[in-house]
């Protein structure tokens, strides 16, 4: 799972808008917001949240869960 403030700060660092990941997702600007608004863990539509994640990790971010060590 992926939290609201962990979608913001991808988004920061890949530098890219709201709007710019809901083209790369292919889900909507509105379901992007609502996501980013919602607390603590994001919840919705897994199809969604699937399209949104491998939006995020095609653009080079590595979501990893917490306490769990990064590979690199």
């Amino acid at each position: 799972m992926i939290s609201s403030g962990q979608l913001r700060a991808a988004r920061a660092l890949l530098g890219i808008d709201q709007k710019t990941l809901a083209e790369r997702s292919g889900v909507s600007l509105a379901t992007i917001q609502r996501m980013e608004t919602s607390d603590g863990v994001v919840r919705g539509v897994v199809d969604t949240l699937t399209k949104v994640v491998a939006a995020l990790e095609s653009s080079g971010i590595e979501l990893i869960g917490e306490n769990t060590p990064s590979p690199a």
